[in-house]
């Protein structure tokens, strides 16, 4: 990739950084490669549930082995925002997006792994009657999978709004999962002595669930990235009232010299 990356700045410095082609067409492939990449993720989650809740071993080990195309998408994805800089020399706000890609392409990629994640819990589970109807995580693979679309959503239209939506559902998904974790977790408690298969199911429902969780922390990450894009401020300071870098120096600061007074 350094070398690549390296090879495109050459390119750049020999033709005088000319922009033979305008950025928005840098813009529409870079964005047509993101919107392929989450149509990949989301399919991959999708499946990835409904092996576990099937018992289907093949759909498992047909997401397993997609993942390799995700990790390829990210790799393009990379590469296009790259060639962008080096060749396009991008102003501040056309710069402010690529690096948003660069970051969301790296969330899109780890939800893909953690729909893995699932189909390899579904992999084991498979192999053991169920211990209960799965409505819970159902629950949680629609929730977290409409926050993934929901933040590209936003990404697409730059639709703050809706990427401050997609960051507070998050809290959503932690309380099911919560839940979830605490009843499996006293099942687990009142089985019997030796019920290694109970104990298996159970262990890999907890597994599952934190996968599921974690889609949810990366969709809220990409409203998160559109956030910045789009409005050049942390989200989380926006809406939480979190004190930004220069404000916490600042106050530090200030409290050292009120130390320094005293003494």
């Amino acid at each position: 990739m350094l070398k690549w990356f390296a090879s495109m700045m050459n390119k750049s410095l020999s033709d005088g950084g000319r922009r033979d082609v305008s950025y928005g067409d840098d813009r529409e492939r870079i964005l047509s490669l993101v919107r392929l990449m989450g149509d990949e993720v989301c399919i991959a989650l999708s499946d990835s549930v409904i092996s576990l809740k099937e018992g289907n071993v093949e759909l498992a080990r047909k997401v397993i082995d997609r993942d390799d195309l995700i990790d390829g998408m990210e790799t393009d994805v990379n590469r296009e925002c790259l060639a962008s800089i080096a060749i396009r020399k991008p102003v501040r706000e056309d710069l402010r997006f690529v690096f948003a890609v660069l970051k969301i392409a790296t969330d899109l990629e780890r939800i893909g792994d953690q729909a893995v994640n699932v189909a390899e819990r579904a992999l084991t589970v498979s192999k053991y009657p169920m211990l209960k109807p799965l409505v819970d995580i159902s629950k949680m693979t629609e929730i977290s999978i409409n926050m993934v679309k929901k933040a590209l959503r936003s990404f697409f239209d730059r639709d703050t709004d809706l990427a401050v939506h997609v960051f507070r559902e998050d809290k959503q998904l932690d309380r099911i999962a919560v839940d979830l974790s605490e009843e499996l977790i006293e099942m687990m408690a009142e089985m019997e002595k030796g019920d290694k298969d109970g104990i298996t199911v159970a262990t890999e429902l907890l597994l599952t669930a934190r996968h599921l969780e974690r889609v949810g922390d990366h969709a809220s990450n990409v409203s998160e990235r559109v956030f910045f894009m789009v409005r050049g401020e942390r989200l989380k300071e926006v809406v939480l009232g979190k004190v930004p870098e220069t404000a916490r120096e600042e106050l530090l600061t200030k409290n050292l010299m009120d130390l320094t007074d005293k003494k």
